[in-house]
């Protein structure tokens, strides 16, 4: 009678767990059989690793393994380089992809839905620039991967397609003593990116097939919100960018104002003009949700 190996002592479900940690693990397949979370469910090391994978005629029970470890980064980075669509387009496919394998050594996947896989790519590129101050084209790929990321988080994320947002009737209604009082709901949708370029025009000339050249540093404001599940963005000058990011964070209207509106503004006439040019935008595109009035 045959003696059965050792994979038949283990159930299913057990061998299908330590198959996960092995090809997954950030170390390669080798550092994943000898991780500890490994080794819980299946004890087992190099040399007796035939006895759970049993080779091939042409494949070692190791290299088995590393073609699903490998076929799985190919695919987190095929994915990567989809959500990441314009700085893909700007490194190139090596590179991004060398950069894309260095993020999910540092970042694991760990979440149940692809939506979160690029979640910390922005921060991994930050935390790994280079150290040179005048590195523009670092300052250049953050940026990018900042938008891109942002772009993916409004479209996924709530929007305000079944809800009543602010319009413009409303705050009209409202009276003048009590606008600086006013405290905005934002949308949830709504968000706020200040960069050092132009990559808004960017990101557009890569979706419509321009092949775009580096781009001159810009500062630039940029909004986005998502209006009828179509994700926008509108680059705005700093002061209304500035007035935005005081509105968001919750506070007054008249704090706000006073905090960002240059004192020029209120002398020449033209600030309540542009304040209901603004306010026609935003209620127009649903920037904001409601509205309380603070106690005084």
């Amino acid at each position: 009678m045959d003696r059965p190996d050792s994979a038949s002592i283990f159930k299913l479900p057990v061998l299908q767990q330590w198959m996960q940690l092995v090809i997954t693990h950030p170390q390669g397949i080798e550092g994943g059989i000898q991780s500890s979370t490994a080794q819980e469910q299946v004890p087992v090391d190099l040399e007796s690793l035939e006895s759970v994978i049993p080779r091939s005629r042409q494949l070692t029970s190791l290299q088995r393994l590393q073609v699903y470890g490998n076929a799985y980064y190919a695919r987190l980075v095929d994915c990567l380089g989809e959500e990441f669509p314009a700085l893909h387009y700007g490194l190139g496919e090596e590179t991004f992809s060398g950069f894309a394998f260095a993020y999910l050594q540092s970042y694991p996947s760990t979440s149940y839905t692809l939506d979160d896989l690029g979640r910390n790519f922005p921060t991994f590129l930050e935390e790994t620039r280079p150290r040179d101050p005048d590195s523009g084209w670092a300052d250049f790929l953050i940026d990018l991967a900042r938008l891109e990321r942002t772009y993916a988080d409004v479209f996924d994320g709530p929007g305000m397609e079944d809800e009543s947002p602010l319009n413009i009737e409303q705050l009209a209604a409202i009276p003048p003593s009590d606008w600086e009082r006013l405290c905005l709901t934002p949308a949830p949708c709504l968000r706020l990116l200040e960069l050092q370029y132009p990559i808004h025009l960017y990101a557009t000339a890569v979706k419509k097939e321009e092949q775009p050249s580096f781009p001159t540093a810009e500062k630039t404001w940029l909004v986005i919100f998502r209006s009828e599940y179509i994700v926008r963005r509108r680059a705005v000058d700093e002061t209304q960018f500035r007035l935005l990011e005081r509105l968001i964070s919750g506070v007054t209207l008249g704090a706000a104002l006073e905090s960002t509106i240059p004192d020029e503004w209120f002398d020449n006439g033209n600030l309540q003009q542009t304040l209901q040019e603004w306010f026609t935008f935003w209620a127009k595109w649903r920037f904001f949700s409601g509205y309380r009035l603070e106690q005084s």
